[in-house]
């Protein structure tokens, strides 16, 4: 599985392109209303004719920024190379000009500009200090990645895009404080694309005792999926959730009856375990133990399959990984 297209809405906004430096009209009269759009400000990944804060500074310049409620950060040039420092600097010294900003997605690159393992990110998080009355902040890519501890009022939903977390960027996001967080989405990934924490590093996240208005976890597409699953088992947290997307990583077997043997999810109105490797067993015990409660199940297996090498050894994988 791979990201091949733009994000089309954000924030509950069209996405809308500010256009490139050589494209036609872009005053005011050619473009929507400020606050009726989410904006993608991106320069081409290679031979772009300016960087992305020249391309910023001419939005800020054509639009009136005092009602932008929403950003998408496109690709900055060659995010395959080039951390988002200059970016991130560019947004947090305007933000003075964006009193209505609510909403920023750092990192909407497609499989065509950089593969998502590729995308150097930076210092996330010094958005979140930087923009205190934020209510959703995304992120694609996990090279270089740096989450730093923060506390944030007024945030309800964050996603963290990536074929490999960094521990310490889990642990970050464990220890900060979100105390309006509702929706919470972690794409943990693989070692091999940098993706090396362990279920110790997901206790703060699981006790929950720092999401206290948490209704939608996401541990997703993670090669340790089973003991993800186990953790989850126990996890207080879990009791207060609504939907639960423990979805595109290696779920086996394993990871399924660790679920089934724990604390009760019929309170749940969705459970997503789609991309799986389970037997048809386990999704006749999955389906005879939920539905009945009411629970959407999703047991798709959404293309995942295994692999066997001529020793017999059998290798699975995430459902996003380079």
């Amino acid at each position: 599985m791979t990201i091949g297209s733009h994000l089309e809405e954000f924030y509950g906004l069209p996405a809308v392109d500010f256009p490139e430096e050589a494209e036609g009209p872009e005053g005011p009269a050619a473009l929507p209303a400020a606050d009726e759009a989410a904006w993608r400000v991106a320069i081409p990944s290679w031979d772009a004719k300016e960087e992305w804060p020249a391309a910023f500074a001419r939005f800020l310049a054509t639009v009136d920024t005092t009602r932008v409620r929403a950003l998408i950060v496109g690709s900055w040039g060659e995010s395959y190379e080039n951390r988002p420092t200059a970016v991130i600097s560019a947004i947090l010294d305007a933000r003075e000009r964006l009193p209505a900003l609510r909403a920023v997605f750092l990192g909407d690159i497609v499989m065509e500009e950089a593969e998502i393992s590729w995308i150097y990110q930076g210092r996330v998080s010094d958005l979140l200090e930087g923009f205190p009355e934020l209510e959703e902040f995304g992120v694609r890519g996990g090279t270089e990645l740096e989450f730093a501890p923060v506390r944030h009022e007024r945030l309800r939903k964050l996603v963290v895009e990536t074929g490999g977390m960094p521990a310490e960027a889990v642990r970050g996001v464990g220890a900060s404080e979100f105390p309006a967080l509702t929706h919470l989405e972690l794409w943990l990934g693989t070692p091999e694309y940098g993706g090396n924490s362990e279920v110790t590093d997901l206790m703060p996240i699981l006790a929950g005792e720092r999401l206290p208005a948490l209704k939608h976890l996401a541990l997703c597409n993670s090669e340790m999926q089973d003991a993800v699953c186990a953790a989850v088992a126990s996890a207080p947290v879990v009791a207060r959730l609504e939907t639960l997307d423990l979805s595109m990583g290696v779920l086996t077997d394993d990871g399924a009856s660790a679920l089934l043997t724990g604390q009760p999810l019929t309170h749940l109105t969705s459970l997503d375990l789609s991309y799986n490797f389970l037997s048809e067993a386990l999704r006749t015990r999955l389906r005879e133990t939920l539905e009945p409660a009411g629970v959407e199940l999703d047991l798709d297996a959404d293309g995942a399959e295994e692999d066997e090498d001529g020793d017999g050894d059998v290798w699975r994988f995430v459902a996003v990984g380079e």
